[in-house]
């Protein structure tokens, strides 16, 4: 075996354990996004003792959805901001163990679900026309939220029959739901009833955020308990999320990270037919002037390489492996012209039936503060149903409308990002757990064909079916498929030690 670079007798690599066989070269594993997913993929294999592994990335940074902003002793989230649960999670353990988490109390963590600021303080609720609602009309409001939340939760986890009425949609259920429930109150002023809708909306508003849907009404009401949280507090990282990032790409060489290299397409062999020669991939690779490295002694796997990728900048390159870890919104807007052969049509269905929506930031900085002291946040709740603009396309100007007010303008883009296309999956209406499992699934399928196994692999959020939207299901997934090829070429090596 070809410059494993760990002892034959090592009982840990899965290339080199057993008696000593001919030299063989290292199988060729491309991972397509240096995101959680990819560097944990990347780190899970080079760590096997896989030593031809390289990384490719579109953009000109490492983190995919995760981007921290330096300010001053701070530091701004464009991107994930939070470790959901501790018990479990490896995003939380990798924070603790390099203790890049604060001491906190009862009351500076959230627990249950996210609380996005502290609680020490007062949150103000104001109105488009500058009003703020009293403190006792919002805490009355939000217990009957609360309350028909968890209605929501119990029609997956009690396998609960879903009525024709909601439309299968939490937004139709909970409006319908809290709607009746104020406008038949008898004790509310029609001044009170008409605050409470427009809060009602304000929830709603928040709680796609959360869930990274355009609306609550596209998300489904029977798959919604589908997301499992972990126990635990919710986290922050003061110094950044990104130094999750850069712990997992400390497992990576820089020779294994390519920067700025987009793919275009990923040529893939679904029969034994179609899989290429040595010679043929060869006479390929010497015509594109691109070896990669590659000294041909033979394949544990026999014949060549079956997988090409092929790059934006025309370059083309052969692997037995590629683990793609493109973001869903990236497979909704370019399957069809990213794999060739395309993807089995239950794979297509399943990126056609999960959502992925925009949650994007705007950071404000102002020289002085126009809020009171005990003011903790701000939650603007508008009155009327009002047509909202894409932010994305709104110049700063438009964004703020008094921005002499303020220092700086500091926001996120995801959605119009060509290599992201959105912040994190959720559970469209039609859509089911089932549908993750289906998109993480290897292809070519191993029950019904005879070409060489694991040549595409999926990784990344949206393959969780539990942790789906977190980075902790991103870091997971990556590790997922690294193991897989772990365990396949483990099983092989001992198949062919028994048979020698």
């Amino acid at each position: 075996m070809q410059s494993c670079e760990i002892s034959s007798d090592s009982a840990d690599d899965p290339l080199s354990s057993g008696p000593r066989r001919p030299r063989r070269r290292q199988p060729r594993i491309l991972v397509i996004g240096a995101g959680l997913a990819g560097l944990a993929a990347a780190k899970t294999l080079l760590d096997a003792g896989f030593t031809d592994v390289t990384v490719l990335e579109a953009s000109h940074r490492i983190g995919g959805r995760v981007q921290s902003i330096p300010h001053g002793t701070a530091s701004l989230e464009l991107g994930a901001t939070w470790i959901h649960g501790a018990s479990g999670n490896p995003v939380y353990h990798l924070a603790e163990e390099h203790r890049l988490l604060e001491h906190t109390t009862d009351d500076e963590r959230s627990v249950g679900r996210i609380s996005l600021y502290g609680k020490e303080g007062v949150a103000h609720y104001q109105t488009s026309s500058s009003r703020r609602i009293p403190k006792d009309l919002v805490e009355e409001f939000s217990d009957l939220y609360n309350e028909v939340y968890k209605l929501t939760q119990e029609f997956f986890q009690n396998g609960k029959p879903v009525c024709a009425e909601s439309q299968n949609s939490v937004g139709v259920f909970t409006r319908d739901r809290v709607r009746r429930r104020i406008t038949t109150d008898p004790d509310d002023s029609d001044a009170t009833k008409s605050l409470k809708l427009s809060l009602l909306q304000q929830y709603l508003k928040v709680e796609s955020c959360e869930s990274s849907s355009p609306s609550m009404d596209e998300v489904s009401l029977s798959e919604f308990g589908e997301w499992t949280e972990i126990p635990g507090a919710h986290h922050v990282i003061p110094g950044g999320f990104m130094q999750i990032v850069d712990i997992l790409a400390r497992g990576v060489p820089s020779r294994s990270l390519s920067l700025g290299k987009p793919v275009r397409c990923i040529h893939w062999s679904p029969s034994s037919s179609s899989s290429p020669t040595q010679q043929q991939q060869q006479q390929e690779e010497e015509g594109d002037g691109d070896h990669n490295n590659s000294e041909d002694d033979g394949l544990i796997l026999g014949g060549g390489r079956p997988v090409r990728v092929e790059c934006e900048d025309e370059e083309r390159l052969w692997a037995d492996h590629v683990v793609v870890t493109a973001s869903l919104g990236v497979l909704k807007d370019r399957h069809e012209a990213m794999f060739s052969p395309p993807l089995p049509d239950d794979k297509v269905r399943a990126i056609e039936k999960l959502g992925i929506g925009t949650t994007n930031k705007i950071f404000l900085e102002y020289a002085q503060p126009f809020w009171s002291p005990e003011c903790n946040s701000i939650h603007l709740v508008w009155e009327a149903e009002e047509e909202e603009e894409e932010v994305e396309e709104q110049g700063e100007e438009e964004v703020v409308r008094h921005p002499e007010e303020q220092w700086r303008i500091l926001r996120s883009s995801w959605g119009s990002n060509p290599y992201i296309r959105g912040s994190y999956s959720f559970t469209r209406v039609g859509s089911s757990g089932g549908d993750f499992e289906r998109l993480a699934a290897p292809l070519p399928c191993a029950d019904t064909t005879k070409a060489p196994p694991l040549q595409v692999l999926f990784a990344g959020e949206a393959t969780h079916r539990k942790y789906y939207s977190t980075t902790h299901g991103a870091l997971l997934s990556g590790q997922r498929e690294a193991n897989r090829l772990v365990e396949m070429y483990r099983d092989l090596h001992s198949a062919n030690t028994t048979t020698a």
